[in-house]
């Protein structure tokens, strides 16, 4: 077992702002938009129109393949539209759109006693978290219930609950292990049902040691599962870092976690598990910080999905008075997304919104130089690429290349190199908008084959 994983930087944490602030739910009062694609492969498809009611925890869109994912509502109201609305990425993506009458009535179909986890089969577990509509909800979103589904769950050694958190800011999962770390415990039991050879781990960074003694304290007296703390260096909650860290396996960039025996799962995600399998309750609402340094009360909160970033960002006491909000970013500063509106939807994936009063890409940009070759990029990829070669690649247009040669489409985009590089280039920006590029031809060759 290693003691951290290759490269890695330490960027600024400002988790200070929000640490402390415990969980408070939030419930919307505006109408609520629920986009069809919030999680990797095909966008759901709506299976409810305009003028249907609509109550808490009922399917509004189906998943439509293989890796798809349902839509559960979050609210009780009336379907206004099902039509286009921008979401965080900027496009115009298809919604459905709920006139939120905030009463909040549910189906009636969340037990009110937990079943007992031995009683629970594998078969029911999967059908569950499938009925759920549970995606990753570190960020990544894919279907839940296709990585439970392994070809081989014997092979499975390690159940990896991914609490690192460590994006700048983030705290939000910090404060779920520390008020509901019997909860996900709860959850890894039910997961290492499907997985009888598997030990299951608890990983969390060292600058939450009360997240760790409370993790600690739930996992007593469960031989399958361990708690343990990890160095803090970004990108620690990287599936390869927390692989190359627990299971010591420094696997080749073409294999999944699952061909090396693990299975990663964010703590978020083991919780809602655990409400899926025990109590039957579907994915509609998750943990999300709000913070940053224009932002009056930094917060965590649990959120209802559709509710939209301005209704949050007053719930957490809106921008500080004379301070300008210069960027509002859904997500944190090394791996989110800069948002151009805040009248866009929170999604499964959205685990914060962090307002900064200074844009540092801004300021970074106006001092960029040519590439100094100092090599500095390749030293902290914790995927060992090369981001200046594959920079050069995209500028020569060579994008066979940056794919078959350079393993670009392997970039997780954590934004290292371009933290660390001295000549303030925009890699990470340039990788992001070439894995774009190059999925895009993908699927328009694909159709063309069609």
């Amino acid at each position: 077992m290693r003691d951290t994983f290759r490269g890695g930087v330490h960027p600024r944490e400002r988790k200070d702002l929000s640490r402390e602030a415990a969980l408070r739910v939030f419930d919307a009062k505006g109408e609520m938009v629920f986009p069809l694609a919030q999680h990797i492969g095909k966008p759901a498809k709506a299976i409810v129109k305009k003028g249907d009611p609509v109550l808490v925890g009922q399917r509004i869109a189906e998943a439509d393949g293989f890796v798809s994912a349902h839509v559960i509502c979050s609210c009780s109201g009336t379907v206004k539209a099902v039509e286009k609305r921008r979401t965080i990425s900027g496009a115009m993506q298809e919604c459905i759109v709920v006139d939120n009458d905030g009463l909040y009535t549910a189906t009636g179909d969340v037990l009110d006693t937990p079943l007992p986890v031995d009683v629970v089969t594998n078969e029911e577990i999967l059908q569950a978290v499938k009925d759920a509509g549970i995606i990753g909800l570190g960020g990544a979103g894919f279907p839940t219930h296709v990585k439970l589904a392994p070809k081989e769950p014997l092979a499975i050694k390690y159940l990896i609950a991914n609490g690192a958190e460590c994006e700048p800011y983030l705290t939000c999962n910090d404060q779920l292990m520390r008020g509901y770390a019997k909860e996900i415990v709860d959850g890894m039991e039910v997961v290492l049902k499907l997985f009888p050879n598997a030990q299951g781990v608890i990983a969390i960074e060292n600058n939450k040691p009360e997240a760790i003694a409370a993790m600690k304290r739930a996992a007593a007296g469960h031989n399958r599962i361990r708690v343990m703390g990890l160095r803090t260096k970004y990108p620690q909650g990287g599936e390869r870092s927390l692989i190359k860290v627990i299971a010591g396996v420094d696997y080749p960039i073409t294999k999944l976690p699952a061909d090396v025996g693990c299975i990663v799962d964010n703590v978020g995600t083991i919780y809602a598990i655990g409400r899926a399998a025990l109590y039957h309750e579907p994915l509609f609402r998750h943990v999300l910080t709000v913070t940053g340094e224009a932002v009056k009360e930094p917060s965590n909160f649990i959120v209802r999905d559709g509710t939209s970033f301005q209704e949050l960002i007053e719930a957490a006491g809106g921008i500080k008075d004379g301070v300008e909000a210069a960027k509002i970013i859904s997500g944190g500063p090394m791996m989110g997304i800069a948002v151009s509106t805040t009248e866009v939807p929170i999604t499964k994936t959205t685990n914060a919104i962090t307002v900064l009063s200074s844009d540092p890409v801004e300021k970074a940009d106006r001092q960029m130089t040519a590439c100094l070759h100092c090599g500095r990029c390749t030293t902290v990829c914790p995927n060992g690429l090369m981001p200046q070669m594959m920079a050069d690649a995209v500028a020569a247009g060579d994008y066979e290349r940056y794919e078959k040669k350079l393993y670009g489409l392997d970039c997780i985009s954590c934004g290292s190199c371009t933290y660390i590089c001295p000549a303030k280039r925009p890699l990470t920006q340039t990788f992001k908008q070439t894995k774009a590029e190059i999925m895009a031809r993908k699927r328009a060759a694909q159709g063309g084959q069609k």
